[in-house]
């Protein structure tokens, strides 16, 4: 089976505004002759017209996080319909600053995956360890268990995504060895497969946690990384580009 094709998606987190649409028409412009798929994932607010802006451009729009009910009495949050409905074609879902912040657990990251699916929308799942987990050598096991429990079995014949993102590397300067990233990447491959069978071999599996233009290009080539979630890089055009080019 052939390499899953690269994935480099942008996580806005809580920046921009209506000025930031320039930004993203930047980006755009920039990847018109690129290999990788290139996702965008502004704040909700800014879905439906970053979706708009960049019509007909290779850039695709995503969600950061859904609520696993369609609709309901969820004051201030978003249904993966509402995120399908403004221009979306991708989601991320239980993200660290999700699982740490909201409490979000493995049993809720599935039921938004399962929601994203409903919806149409291409989830991209992230999954990670604290520097405590990684100190006491439980990496590999809370990882791996993340992975075999957040990805429900509905996505065997779905294409997805996940992302490991190590806890204490997130916005922190801070990476895994490439060493590291390679026994986490192939262990999470393992886990795919073990529970997809031959479609988990397709599916990228991204690398984020202080992805920079300096630090891209070897992570980019390390061994089962197909692709990259980019925080802060992502929001200026340049870093970002400098990103999708070293895929």
């Amino acid at each position: 089976m052939s390499a899953p094709v690269p994935l480099i998606a942008g996580n806005w987190k809580m920046h921009g505004l209506s000025a930031s649409l320039d930004e993203a028409r930047a980006i755009a412009l920039g990847c018109k002759d690129v290999s990788p798929r290139v996702v965008i994932c502004p704040p909700s607010v800014l879905v439906h017209r970053m979706a708009q802006a960049l019509a007909n451009e290779p850039v695709e729009i995503g969600g950061q996080d859904a609520h696993w009910d369609d609709f309901g009495a969820f004051t201030g949050d978003v249904s993966a319909a509402m995120l399908a409905d403004a221009g979306a074609r991708l989601v991320i879902l239980g993200h660290s600053e999700r699982r740490t912040g909201y409490r979000e657990t493995d049993e809720i990251v599935a039921k938004k995956v399962l929601a994203a699916l409903r919806a149409g929308l291409e989830p991209i799942v992230c999954v990670g360890e604290t520097l405590d987990e990684r100190k006491a050598g439980r990496a590999l096991e809370v990882v791996t268990g993340q992975v075999r429990a957040s990805l429900p079995a509905e996505l065997a014949d779905k294409p997805f995504a996940v992302a490991y993102e190590p806890v204490w590397a997130i916005g922190t300067g801070l990476t895994p060895t490439i060493a590291e990233i390679e026994e986490m990447h192939r262990a999470i491959r393992a886990s795919l497969v073990e529970k997809f069978g031959d479609h988990g071999r397709g599916m990228p599996i991204l690398y984020g946690g202080s992805v920079k233009p300096n630090n891209a290009a070897e992570i980019l080539k390390a061994d089962e990384v197909g692709g990259a979630l980019v925080g802060g890089a992502s929001l200026k055009a340049s870093d970002f580009l400098a990103i999708v080019q070293a895929a």
